[in-house]
Order: C-alpha cells, then structure tokens, then sequence
C-alpha cells in the first residue's frame, strides 16, 4: 500500500513540472513578446536555446557577405528555406513570414536573428530600415493572432 502511496504521489510531481521553461527562465525575461530590436547583449547560442526550450521556431541568417538588397533577400531565402519561388522582393519576404505559416497550423512562436545586416553604399539606410519595417509589420501580423515573435539584428 505504501508503494502506491509513494507512485501515486512521484507521478503527480512530474506532471506538475511543465515541459516548457516560462520566458522568465530564459534570457528573453525582459524582452516582450513581439519585437525588433537590436541583438545587443544576446548571444546567438543564447538565443537559439531559448527558442529550442519554448518550442519556438528559431530562424538565423548571417548577412555579413551580402552587398545589396538582392544578395539580402537571397541569403534570407535561403538560409530561412523559402520556397524555391520565393518572389525575392520585400512583400514575398513579408508573405513568406506571415500568411503560409499561418495557413499551416498553430504556431508555438519565434526567435530570429538577422546578423550584420549591410552598411553600405548598395544596400543603404532606407534599405536597412525597409527590411526592419518588413520584421515589424510581422511582429504585429502575429501579434494580432497572439503568437510571440521575437526579431532580433546587428549591423557589421
């Protein structure tokens, strides 16, 4: 009797112990729920384990070798794996972040990171600032359906 005592109350501790983290516990404490916002004192690693531990999609895309507006959205494209008919212009970015993965089903939530985005004579402040404007129109596209998305971006 004393065995099923001991089983019945070890089963109802483990399930009172949440398969995900709360944000709390992570890095990401203070930073709210759909945002873009310079990387600053967050580690891509650090990041990364957060999405993984909320169950989050984490998308990364280095930009450090692109040169123009065209070379970012490709490196997106690609690192992100869009479709193969990626439109390659800021709205298919925007579509591709946004309404296909809405149509797929329920989403958990997401971390990106768009590192050393382009500081240069082709790829421009506008240009920088259109991209970010891209992210926060789909912080607020999934803020609307209540889903975290988290932007995260350095410049070289």
């Amino acid at each position: 009797m004393k065995r099923d005592l001991f089983l019945t109350t070890e089963k109802e501790a483990k399930m009172e112990t949440p398969l995900r983290p709360d944000v709390s516990e992570t890095p990401l404490k203070g930073v709210r729920n759909n945002i873009v916002q310079s990387i600053r004192a967050f580690r891509v690693s650090d990041l990364q384990e957060s999405a993984t531990a909320l169950g989050h999609h984490f998308l990364y895309a280095n930009l450090a070798t692109a040169q123009s507006k065209q070379d970012v959205l490709d490196m997106i494209a690609q690192q992100f794996t869009f479709p193969a008919n990626f439109g390659k212009n800021f709205d298919a970015l925007y579509d591709c972040m946004t309404d296909p993965l809405h149509k797929s089903g329920p989403q958990p939530g997401f971390i990106v990171v768009l590192e050393h985005i382009p500081a240069n004579g082709k790829f421009d402040k506008e240009a920088r600032e259109q991209l970010l404007d891209i992210f926060r129109d789909t912080a607020d596209y999934w803020a609307d359906r209540k889903v975290p998305f988290r932007c995260f971006y350095s410049f070289p």
